[in-house]
Formats: C-alpha cells, sequence, structure tokens
C-alpha cells in the first residue's frame, strides 16, 4: 500500500509539473502573439514553447502554429527539430511559408529550404518556385558551394557603396533600408569600385567622423594607407580558414569575394558561432561513436540504434583482440590470483591518458593550429606528459600493490607496465588522430575506437608479459 501511494503521488507531482510546463508555456506564447510580454522572446524561445505544446497537446500546438506571424515563422522553424517542421510544411499553407521564407536574409532562407527538402522534397521544390526570382537566384547561389565553402555561410545583404558616392547618400539608402527590415546586423561599409570589386572596408562608427558631403573616395584618400584595407574570405576557401580570420581579427562581419575580388556577400558572427558549435557537438557526438543529432530524443530510434550499433561491433571486435592477449597468459594468471585484480587499473590508467591526448590534438586539429607535417612539437609535448604522469603514478601505483600484496617485486611489475602503457597512451593518442587528418578522414570518427585497442593490447600484453618475466 505504501509504495502504491508512494507511486500515485509520483504520478501526480509529475502531472502538476507537466501542467505547469503547459501552463507557462501559453502564457508567453499568448504574450507574444499580443504583444504584452515584458522581454521580447527569441525565436528559439518560441520553438521550445511549442515543444512544449507539441508533447502535452498536439491540437493545441497546432493552433498556436497557425497564430505565428511569417516576420518570426521562419526564424522559428529553423529552431525546430524535424518532427516538428514536418507539422509546419503540413499544417500551414504554402503561401504562409513562402512569405516566411521571404522574410529571411538570404543565407538563413536557403538553410531552412534545405531542412524541408530533406522532409519533403516535393514540398521544398514547391516552396522554392513560389520564392520571387530574386530569392531563388540567391538561395541558388548560396546552395551551389560545397557543404564546407566560405560561399554555403554568406548572406547577400550587405551595406555597400559605390566609391565615388557621396557618403551621406550611402547613409540615406542604409537607413531606407534598415526601416523597410532588409538589412540586420550591420557593422560595416563595403566600397567597391564599378564593376564590384571590393576596395574597402569602414566600421560603421568611423562613418560620423567624415564630412557627409564627401565622397568615399575623398574620405579614403584622406584617410591612414590601408587603414581600411578589408580582410576577406574567398567564395570557395575552407570555413575553417575564414572563422581563424574572423577570430584573430575580433571581426563582426567578413565580406566574401571571388577568385577575382568581386563582392558577392558577408559572413557574421552568429553563422561563424552556429558553425563553431555544430562542429563541438558534432566531434563530440563522433568521439563517443553515437548519432550525430544536437538532440537524440528527435532522432528515429531505429536510425540511432543502427549508428550506435556499427561503433559497438567495432568496438566488440577490438574487445576480442584485447581478450586474446589475456588469453595468451592464462597460465600466468591462474598462477598469481593478483594479476587479475591488479590489470584493469593499467588499461584504465592508459585509456584516460589516451584520451586526454586525442582530445587536445583533435581540438588542435579543428582549430587548425597543427598539422600532419609540423605536429612533431605536439607529439613531444603530449608524449612528455604522459611520461612524467606515468612516472608519477607508476611509482604510486607500485607501492600500494607492493603493500597491498606483500610483493614488492608485484609493485615493479605493475609500475614499469604503467610507465610503458602511459608513453604509448601519449604516443598514440596524438599520432592516431593526425594520421587519420593526414588521410582526410574526420579524426573524430574512429579515433577513440583505435586507441582503446592501443592502450588495452599494450596495458595488458606489458604488464602480464613483466609478470611472467618477473614474478614466475
Amino acid at each position: 500500500i505504501k509504495r502504491q501511494n508512494r507511486r500515485v503521488k509520483r504520478q501526480k507531482e509529475q502531472m502538476m509539473e507537466e501542467n505547469e510546463q503547459l501552463n507557462e508555456a501559453k502564457e508567453l506564447l499568448d504574450s507574444h502573439l499580443n504583444e504584452t510580454i515584458d522581454k521580447e522572446l527569441s525565436p528559439a524561445d518560441l520553438a521550445q514553447h511549442l515543444k512544449t505544446l507539441k508533447k502535452h497537446d498536439e491540437e493545441l500546438f497546432g493552433e498556436y502554429l497557425e497564430k505565428l506571424n511569417p516576420e518570426i515563422l521562419g526564424d522559428v522553424a529553423i529552431e525546430m527539430p524535424d518532427h516538428m517542421l514536418k507539422d509546419v510544411i503540413e499544417q500551414l499553407p504554402n503561401d504562409k511559408i513562402i512569405e516566411a521564407i521571404e522574410e529571411l536574409e538570404s543565407d538563413d532562407a536557403a538553410e531552412l529550404l534545405e531542412y524541408i527538402e530533406e522532409i519533403d522534397e516535393q514540398k521544398a521544390k514547391e516552396l522554392f518556385d513560389g520564392l520571387d526570382k530574386d530569392d531563388q537566384e540567391e538561395i541558388l547561389r548560396i546552395r551551389s558551394y560545397d557543404e564546407g565553402e566560405a560561399g554555403a555561410f554568406m548572406q547577400t545583404e550587405l551595406f555597400s557603396a559605390h566609391i565615388d558616392e557621396q557618403l551621406k547618400t550611402a547613409v540615406e539608402r542604409l537607413r531606407r533600408e534598415k526601416e523597410e527590415g532588409k538589412l540586420e546586423n550591420v557593422s560595416q561599409l563595403f566600397i567597391t569600385d564599378k564593376k564590384g570589386v571590393l576596395l574597402h572596408a569602414v566600421p560603421l562608427e568611423d562613418l560620423i567622423l567624415f564630412d557627409f558631403n564627401q565622397t568615399l573616395r575623398e574620405i579614403i584618400a584622406k584617410s591612414e594607407e590601408d587603414k581600411y584595407k578589408p580582410h576577406v574570405a574567398v567564395d570557395n576557401e575552407p570555413i575553417e580558414t575564414v572563422v581563424e580570420t574572423v577570430e584573430n581579427y575580433d571581426m563582426n562581419s567578413i565580406a566574401v569575394v571571388d577568385s577575382k575580388g568581386y563582392l558577392l556577400g558577408r559572413i557574421t558572427t552568429d553563422d561563424i558561432h552556429d558553425f563553431i558549435q555544430e562542429s563541438a557537438t558534432e566531434q563530440i557526438y563522433n568521439l563517443a561513436g553515437v548519432y550525430d543529432e544536437a538532440e537524440e530524443e528527435d532522432t528515429s530510434l531505429v536510425k540511432a540504434t543502427r549508428a550506435r550499433a556499427v561503433w559497438l561491433l567495432i568496438n566488440l571486435f577490438t574487445a576480442l583482440i584485447s581478450s586474446s592477449i589475456i588469453g595468451l597468459f592464462d597460465e600466468t594468471i591462474a598462477s598469481y590470483v593478483a594479476l587479475a585484480v591488479l590489470m584493469p587499473i593499467v588499461a584504465s590508467m592508459g585509456g584516460n591518458t589516451g584520451t586526454q591526448a586525442l582530445t587536445v590534438t583533435v581540438r588542435r586539429l579543428t582549430l587548425g593550429e597543427i598539422e600532419f607535417k609540423n605536429a612533431a612539437n605536439a607529439l613531444k609535448r603530449e608524449v612528455g606528459i604522459a611520461l612524467i604522469n606515468g612516472l608519477t603514478f607508476a611509482f604510486l601505483m607500485g607501492i600500494i600493490a607492493a603493500i597491498w600484496f606483500n610483493r614488492p617485486m608485484l609493485g615493479v611489475v605493475i609500475g614499469a607496465s604503467m610507465l610503458i602503457n602511459l608513453f604509448f597512451a601519449g604516443f598514440f593518442g596524438t599520432l592516431i588522430p593526425l594520421s587519420l587528418k593526414k588521410f582526410d578522414i574526420d579524426p573524430a570518427v574512429g579515433s577513440a575506437v583505435l586507441l582503446t585497442t592501443v592502450t588495452d593490447t599494450v596495458g595488458f600484453f606489458s604488464f602480464l608479459g613483466l609478470a611472467k618475466w618477473i614474478l614466475l
């Protein structure tokens, strides 16, 4: 009876909590729609509240979805997981979705259409055909680039002016386009020649210092040489290079040009931030050998299970290799039972040391700080750290083992084995991701499995081999 009462109590508490979440989501959405909320909700907040509604009340979710204005609908849709975006394209009329796409900046519009295409290719085609020609051309231009190229991340909306244009004319155009909602997050004026080749990039904060009646050519001529020389991203260069440039020069946005210098668009810091976050998330999932989705709860059970099973199968074969090493010394273990007790310690310490080296190396590769050809310093550093830690913990564990089992030579065996394993862990924890990168394989994928095989094999073989040689 007590267990039943506790169960009923937990169920009531859970229902109350769910009702509170539902009511809070409804209240905040109503406040946003009626424009009575003190603090404006971000698209991510709105998507989260809609997700709460969908979880508890599908009908209510559909009602609030229809109430969203096209001005915010596109931004919210980008933040939605696939199963909610599917509801959007199934429940809302095409005209409203098309209007929402047109309200987005070009890079976001291309991204949303790509998401929709992954769910329903025919629906994506219908929506694309409904856009005006200018929007279609911008989206096609962005989508013509490969996924990892700078052009795929650019937006075509920017503040630019001809070099012989008066500053006041350019500023008036900026004011007009800001009022019409055509430009957002403007931080620079890009100055071009008659052909559209980028010449200069002037921060907005500097514009107020100039004579508005002068032309931009006159203003630049009076400025320090190269003061407004632009840092640019070539449209087909890797996005990782662009990220490095933006970080090195602490930029709010960077111009995107083609190989001849023609201004094509810009990449803003929010796009850089999104790329870094997605890359970090992908690497975390790859290192763990799981499906690389930001929210696994939204991934189909079969798909997620299959993705994990592949790595588990690989891990099974590597575990068999380690087990076969142990099998070679079955008589040694049978003669000296203490070895079975201490054996996991050697493998565990090696595994952790290798993972530390692996994580640091993968991160430095991602940031472009090291490459295979100049990785000697990184290798020396990680091996040195592993050896220092190896000496420290080998000495500590040797004393513990000698006292624990009252066998001094057992302490020597485990200490020597731990030192050997930590050396190889640091070495291969650095070498494996560097080698994978060398062969254009994502270093985050498979590194952990290969490293585990090395540390387990070396750890077991060195420990049991030394034990057979010294103790028996």
